[in-house]
């Protein structure tokens, strides 16, 4: 489920790109494909990085990237390990909604990203998240879930702080946003709904086979439903 959205970015052959909360790598394996990048990603999941790991080697295997090298560091957004200015293009993809001092993250990302170049972060909408969590209390109480729901214009206004002037943003996942509602509302832990589970399906097809129909029903409904929020910014200064 990829929600960065590579071609509104101006990305050159040879960028450095920083995906910090990369998980199992769905950005940094896109990211792979373009020609000649630097792909770092950094998680502090362990397993989430195995995994990371070996799809970015599944890649390397089939031939599926462009020339490029990639990395993976174990790294927390709040003290990044990474020199001042490195990189030409930072990912933050639905990670700021799972900590606790965001606006220290936001500085470390503010410091490694080049002047000039380009953070993608995206979070939870608001309104699809308020939804969730009046659903379910487990959805934002368990452990490493969602512990608040960030107000745009509250936001945009720290990032703004950090030297960051907003230049574009999108909704994405309209198709994700009932599957949530119906997992909150049958129990986030309950894995024998087959309602949920049939859900589930449709969407990892919708994935993995990329159907015409579904796509096109995704983009019309992503301004009214969709479940993240995508903010594309450049670093003044």
């Amino acid at each position: 489920m990829i929600t960065v959205e590579f071609d509104r970015l101006k990305i050159e052959p040879g960028f450095k790109i920083l995906d910090i909360g990369c998980g199992t790598g769905r950005h940094i394996a896109a990211a792979y494909r373009l020609p000649q990048a630097m792909i770092v990603g950094g998680d502090p999941n362990l397993a989430d990085l195995h995994a990371a790991a070996d799809r970015l080697h599944l890649h390397d295997r089939l031939g599926e990237h462009g020339g490029g090298v990639w990395y993976l560091a174990a790294a927390d957004v709040t003290a990044l390990p990474f020199k001042n200015d490195g990189f030409d293009l930072v990912i933050c993809s639905e990670v700021l909604e799972h900590i606790e001092d965001y606006q220290t993250a936001l500085r470390e990302v503010a410091r490694v990203l080049k002047p000039g170049d380009n953070l993608v972060v995206s979070i939870p909408r608001y309104w699809p998240e308020r939804i969730c969590w009046a659903l379910s209390q487990e959805y934002h109480t368990a452990t490493g879930g969602h512990i608040r729901i960030f107000e745009l214009p509250q936001l945009i206004a720290d990032l703004q702080r950090f030297g960051f002037e907003l230049w574009d943003r999108h909704y994405a996942h309209s198709l994700h946003a009932p599957f949530w509602w119906l997992k909150c509302l049958v129990g986030v832990n309950h894995a024998d709904s087959r309602t949920v589970n049939l859900y589930h399906r449709f969407l990892t097809w919708d994935i993995m086979q990329h159907p015409r129909l579904p796509r096109i029903l995704d983009r019309l409904l992503n301004p009214i439903f969709g479940k993240s929020t995508v903010l594309y910014l450049r670093k003044k200064f």
